[in-house]
């Protein structure tokens, strides 16, 4: 009897470390393979990669218009898997823009789609709930505001929460790492510039900016900067002048969970790792940039006044956020410092936040969102086929 496979799209470095813990829960002990489009960590965890769609991450119309025909070549590639192999399911971890197109190939070859992730239509563009009814199975919410919102609007969807929790809580820090940046000898300042190319060409600038007046302002506070990627790092340190020597700033690669953990404040770009900053308790202000195309197509239907997570969980601002247009960026450094000088400056105002972290953790931060997730698409795959849907019924043999 051939191996039954579930077929994974993924397009984000984020998102590819969630869908790798998800794929361990999948095979443990059972007989599934899996493929599809991902990265480096998928592989690690037994992901047949058809095609490294990570390294694509892209953000904003102007980055996905050069890359258009390579986009649709991937996904014509998978409709020739979907066609050929006929997995048993597929699942999309968040990148849209690009995901809708896989959704809408497997469901024309009857195979369940499972969203994991999903995008943030109920904070923008909610008019896509369309492409859901359509093209997806079932959904697997990482947010109680966004289950919520799903099932409000009719589509199959379950609560199993945030798989960046499940990260805080299994994930084994590096301890010497942290012995050594743990000492009480001024502020620590963890900087993350992001995960993405684009990123640190455009919100490591602004940070570094930041970073030279603080300095002035803080002269007892260092810096550690997480990187993603050597490359990145080299990117990083490429901009510093020669009397940015003089600050105190570290680049780190592969260190982000110990530079947050140390860290007694931080100023980070804008994304879900805001959530391990709160499981973490670690105070932060965020800032985010957005091309002036793209920001005017998402001023449209963004219907949400906050772009970070726990913000959104609070229903205010317990992390200060600031966006760039374009090359508008003076107006959004300059506030990106006031909110991080009260940060650094007031001891009192970083215990308030901490707390404000920790009763968001509390009530949000569940772990075991990977475990729960595979639960609910193997009892899919084992059961009867969704309403709609051509795909055979599947038994999965354990080893």
């Amino acid at each position: 009897m051939p191996c039954p496979e579930v077929f994974f799209s993924v397009g984000e470095p984020s998102g590819d470390l969630h869908a790798a813990r998800l794929i361990e829960h999948l095979t443990s002990g059972r007989r599934l393979a899996v493929r599809g489009f991902g990265g480096p960590w998928m592989q690690q965890a037994g992901c047949r990669l058809d095609y490294p769609l990570t390294d694509l991450a892209v953000v904003g119309v102007a980055e996905v218009l050069p890359k258009l025909r390579q986009f649709f070549r991937i996904a014509d590639q998978a409709s020739e898997i979907f066609a050929q192999q006929r997995p048993a399911g597929v699942v999309l971890v968040d990148f849209p823009g690009f995901n809708w197109h896989i959704a809408k190939r497997a469901k024309a070859h009857g195979i369940p789609v499972f969203y994991y992730l999903p995008p943030q239509l109920w904070a923008w563009a909610s008019w896509r709930i369309t492409k859901v009814r359509r093209y997806v199975d079932h959904v697997l919410c990482a947010l109680p505001i966004e289950h919520q919102w799903f099932a409000n609007h009719g589509i199959s969807c379950e609560y199993v929460g945030h798989p960046f929790f499940d990260q805080v809580q299994q994930q084994e820090l590096d301890q010497p790492f942290v012995a050594r940046w743990s000492d009480d000898q001024g502020l620590t300042i963890a900087v993350l510039p992001g995960s993405r190319t684009r990123e640190i060409r455009t919100i490591w600038p602004m940070q570094l900016a930041a970073i030279r007046e603080l300095s002035v302002r803080h002269p007892h506070a260092r810096f550690l900067v997480a990187c993603l990627t050597h490359a990145h790092r080299q990117r990083c340190e490429s901009l510093l002048s020669p009397s940015d020597r003089r600050i105190p700033i570290h680049f780190f690669v592969q260190k982000t969970s110990e530079i947050i953990e140390v860290a007694d404040c931080a100023l980070m770009k804008s994304g879900s790792v805001s959530l391990e900053m709160m499981a973490r308790g670690t105070p932060a202000v965020v800032v985010y940039h957005l091309s002036r195309s793209t920001y005017e197509i998402a001023k449209r239907f963004v219907h949400v006044d906050s772009m970070t997570l726990p913000n959104l969980l609070a229903g205010k601002k317990v992390m200060p956020e600031f966006l760039a247009v374009g090359k508008r960026t003076a107006t959004t450094i300059e506030r990106t410092i006031a909110a991080m000088d009260r940060l650094m400056g007031d001891r009192d105002e970083r215990i308030m936040a901490r707390l404000e972290l920790a009763r968001l953790t509390r009530r949000f931060g569940k772990p075991g969102a990977s475990q729960r997730a595979a639960a609910a698409i193997l009892a899919r795959l084992e059961g009867a086929t969704d309403a709609g849907s051509a795909a055979p019924q599947l038994r999965l043999q354990s080893w």
